[in-house]
């Protein structure tokens, strides 16, 4: 005797294949609307792909190095006593794989936007040639033309609709045009990627964020250790002229008295003055010219290593929307599109009839 729920299972399949094939010969029955539907789907398809640009892909690689700990061990105690901090092999701000995030922050890529380039004998605006070439095109243009939008200004005159486009224009790229990533996890390759139908435009943008991003990266790894050494380096500058001044002092006592009477000692009292200066500016400096090194050798520890690898060269690889593709993505649209209406409809019917 049978369970049942394999008798409901068994009559459910059973039904469903029938409403299958009663879908397939309605269907058959309207092969002229579908024959045309995919005909039409073909030829819109390839209407399209030949209207559609090739995607360039422009892509820039570099290997990212940073030291890691215990580097300077050695020198950690007396630095600290100075009041200079190595680091001690603390992440900061930018540790690890932020710097992947930084590309795609506002201030980078608004940044790059605001630069101006020049290729091939064409001198452009970045975010005008964006805005030309992905938003829209002369739609864009017409847009900046009609608010008499000028992007070659300091950005802090600009207004709210400068910023509101700016905005936009960085969302764009955000979530259509940038990719930044590392291929392998294992490695410190990291890889930018800029598409664009420009190939011009693909290129400057790539070239530009990264140099404003590695650079913007070093100066603020390095930026504490740099403002100690300077720091120190006018400490030092300033002992020395002092050191300079005692050792002229003492000349200069020897000078007024040069044959001093041995019975008046307190002749000698300026020259013994000026040496004392003389040897405590001396110990002073010996000790800034070594705290000196000690911040210099920090400096190079925090100072990361990015090499570029591959950079983008003319002419960019390129992706096309070739006509066979657009015919057989016209012709699958179309149908899929016709065969809903179609059913939806039939069902509509069958409901209210």
């Amino acid at each position: 005797m049978k369970n049942p729920l394999e008798a409901d299972d068994e009559i459910s399949v059973k039904e469903l294949g029938q409403k299958v094939k009663k879908g397939l010969r309605f269907l058959s029955t309207k092969w002229p609307i579908l024959l045309l539907a995919a005909i039409v789907g073909s030829i819109s398809g390839l209407i399209y792909s030949s209207y559609v640009n090739p995607i360039y892909s422009a892509q820039c690689t570099f290997v990212l190095e940073e030291e890691g700990k215990g580097g300077l061990g050695q020198y950690s105690g007396l630095a600290s006593m100075v009041g200079i901090d190595l680091g001690g092999g603390r992440s900061g701000i930018f540790a690890g794989e932020n710097i992947i995030e930084l590309y795609k922050s506002r201030r980078m890529i608004e940044k790059t936007l605001l630069a101006i380039d020049s290729s091939r004998g064409e001198r452009f605006q970045l975010i005008e040639r964006f805005i030309s070439t992905e938003m829209g095109g002369k739609v864009g243009s017409t847009v900046l033309k009609e608010h008499n939008l000028r992007f070659d200004i300091a950005p802090e005159a600009f207004t709210d609709k400068h910023n509101s486009i700016v905005s936009e224009v960085v969302n764009e790229i955000r979530r259509n045009h940038l990719i930044v990533e590392k291929p392998d996890r294992k490695l410190s390759i990291i890889s930018v990627v800029t598409k664009s139908r420009d190939e011009l435009l693909a290129k400057s943008f790539t070239e530009n964020i990264v140099r404003n991003v590695n650079n913007f990266y070093i100066e603020t790894k390095t930026k504490k250790s740099l403002n100690n050494l300077t720091l120190l380096r006018r400490q030092a500058d300033s002992i020395r002229r002092v050191l300079n001044m005692s050792i002229t002092g003492i000349a200069e006592a020897a000078d007024v008295n040069p044959n001093a009477n041995p019975a008046l000692r307190i002749l000698n009292v300026p020259s013994q003055r000026r040496q004392i200066d003389v040897q405590a500016n001396s110990a002073m400096y010996s000790e800034i010219v070594k705290n000196l090194e000690i911040a210099s050798m920090s400096l190079r520890r925090e100072t990361p290593l990015i090499q570029v690898i591959d950079e983008p060269v003319l002419p960019l690889p390129y992706v096309v929307f070739t006509k066979l593709k657009g015919i057989i993505i016209g012709t699958v649209l179309s149908l899929i599109l016709t065969i809903g209406v179609l059913v939806f409809r039939e069902a509509f019917n069958m409901f209210f009839s």
